[in-house]
């Protein structure tokens, strides 16, 4: 009698060990096969978070129940959240219930239109182009921040920036504004003040420098070759804002390699050549460098530029219009052997 209870008892033992084995290895056996990064979009459920995580476990049955039993399914959080090669269930769901979720470098450089602009950001963070369009282009929003529709593009300073991968539309519009704010610190506002202009002002001419020569040393001599047309009256007469102008007319998408002598008088407040002073906001999205030029410009009594024959890419200056005349007609012959009408 007592050998027949041991043997029930160590039978019960055995069943029991084995049944604790079992539930041991859901829970703490390695499951994840490779490091990987999973985006949890924002009010994803349990399932589509199964769906996701599955193809990096070895038994996703297993992920699913332990997560039943740590109460994961009704404390699904969205972001970006790294998972490591031999990540057991129980450190899996302890990670992506209440880790810290990754960030991501957010970068963008000097785009055209703010379309495009949102159109970039939406590669890089959850929230989509038309959302991240309506929230900058959000008229209240923008009265506040002292910015309208011919300016918004000026708050955004091109650089990298972190942002948690989930972030939503009007709260990377929102963190840009902060952002704006940091950049135009106390030692630029004063240096745009030394040039009589606004930091509104100074991105846009910024944007017409950076639209005039893609060499970055060249670009304080072309600021300060704007800025002596603007102190003495001139208008800009910059062919950046009239290729702008047809752009904006004529569409997006026309190639325009040569400004012709029609060209100048279209009619639009973004012609500098039949308008004084600066355009209404910017033409593009000026990098640092660009800003920078406009508040160090490069002293000197230069008027007039013409692109460059012998520096492609680069300008040649002249201080009289008749100097002037000659580097245009070098340039202008040139255009024409290279068979360039438009």
């Amino acid at each position: 009698m007592k050998k027949k209870i041991l043997i029930i008892v160590l039978s019960i033992l055995l069943i029991g060990g084995a049944f604790a084995y079992h539930f041991y290895n859901k829970i703490f056996q390695k499951n994840v096969t490779e490091a990987a990064f999973i985006y949890i979009p924002t009010n994803a459920d349990f399932n589509k978070v199964s769906e996701l995580i599955s193809p990096y476990l070895i038994d996703p049955n297993s992920f699913i129940w332990v997560a039943k039993k740590k109460n994961y399914p009704n404390k699904v959080r969205s972001g970006k959240f790294k998972i490591d090669k031999g990540m057991n269930n129980n450190e899996l769901i302890d990670h992506l219930r209440g880790g810290k979720p990754e960030t991501v470098k957010l970068i963008f450089n000097n785009q055209d239109r703010i379309e495009n602009f949102a159109g970039r950001i939406a590669e890089q963070i959850e929230a989509d182009s038309i959302s991240l369009l309506n929230a900058m282009k959000d008229i209240d929003f923008l009265k506040r921040n002292n910015f309208d529709a011919n300016t918004a593009i000026a708050m955004y300073i091109p650089n990298s920036y972190e942002f948690y991968w989930n972030t939503s539309a009007t709260q990377f519009r929102d963190k840009m504004v902060k952002e704006y704010k940091k950049f135009w610190n106390d030692s630029r506002i004063e240096k745009a003040k030394k040039q009589n202009l606004t930091p509104l002002q100074v991105t846009t001419l910024a944007s017409i420098v950076q639209k005039e020569t893609a060499s970055i040393p060249e670009r304080p001599k072309v600021a300060g070759l704007y800025l002596n047309r603007l102190k003495d009256f001139w208008p800009l007469q910059a062919d950046p804002t009239i290729i702008y102008a047809i752009k904006q007319k004529y569409g997006q998408d026309k190639v325009i390699k040569r400004v012709l002598n029609k060209d100048l008088t279209i009619d639009s407040p973004y012609n500098t050549y039949t308008n004084f002073g600066l355009p209404p906001g910017p033409i593009g999205m000026p990098d640092i460098s660009a800003i920078d030029a406009v508040l160090n410009p490069s002293e000197h009594k230069y008027y007039y530029m013409c692109a460059s024959i012998n520096h492609i890419g680069q300008h040649e200056f002249a201080k009289t219009l008749s100097q002037h005349n000659i580097n245009a007609r070098k340039y202008q012959n040139w255009m024409n052997k290279q068979g360039i009408n438009r």
